[in-house]
């Protein structure tokens, strides 16, 4: 069980490292890497975690409101360090441009019906989950936050990784809170992803 959860921890870090290093030169393949990167911690995910999923109008509309409110955090987060530091809005624009020249469509497919509902399946549907049994639920909350914000530390884009803190912070409070919010927590990551890097972009 314990070796399950550092194969998985050590395939987000190796996949991530491909996805984000610039020195791997694989900016033009991003959204590629990310959709097969996506496809492996769902299997890995389901595989090894107990993964419960019921979803209802309920879950669905808490969803919504979920991803609605992280959107306005990270907007006004995006002009408050706009005022901070003057690398942020280049670095925010970094992000923006890793992938570029993809279908906007394809790619709010690929976010909404894959990356979304697989990141938090994995994070919180999985590794947060298994700690919870080992090491307590708060425990296991600031851990796989900890380790959610560092494998975002091959970008070398430290908008990108206190973006990568917050989300999860948000995302693993709640499911800290109500551990059976997670169908509602795959649905706001979904539509969070798809509206903050197509639809509604800061």
């Amino acid at each position: 069980m314990r070796n399950n959860l550092i194969i998985s921890v050590s395939v987000a870090a190796l996949l991530w490292f491909v996805m984000f290093n610039p020195w791997m030169g694989l900016a033009s393949h991003f959204w590629l890497i990310m959709a097969i990167s996506s496809a492996i911690l769902i299997t890995l995910a389901f595989l090894w975690g107990e993964i419960k999923l019921r979803f209802n109008i309920q879950q669905i509309a808490l969803g919504i409101l979920i991803a609605a409110v992280l959107w306005g955090i990270f907007w006004t987060g995006d002009k408050l360090s706009s005022l901070m530091f003057n690398f942020s809005r280049p670095q925010v624009d970094s992000i923006y441009a890793m992938g570029e020249g993809a279908k906007k469509w394809l790619v709010a497919m690929q976010l909404i019906a894959l990356t979304g509902p697989a990141e938090e399946i994995f994070w919180r549907g999985f590794i947060q989950q298994r700690l919870t049994k080992t090491k307590g639920p708060f425990a296991a909350m600031l851990i796989t936050l900890v380790i959610y914000s560092l494998i975002h530390i091959w970008s070398f884009n430290f908008m990108l990784i206190m973006a990568a803190m917050v989300a999860g912070a948000v995302w693993g409070f709640l499911y800290y809170i109500k551990p059976n919010w997670l169908p509602a927590l795959v649905i706001s990551h979904a539509i969070w992803d798809a509206a903050v890097f197509v639809v509604f972009p800061i």
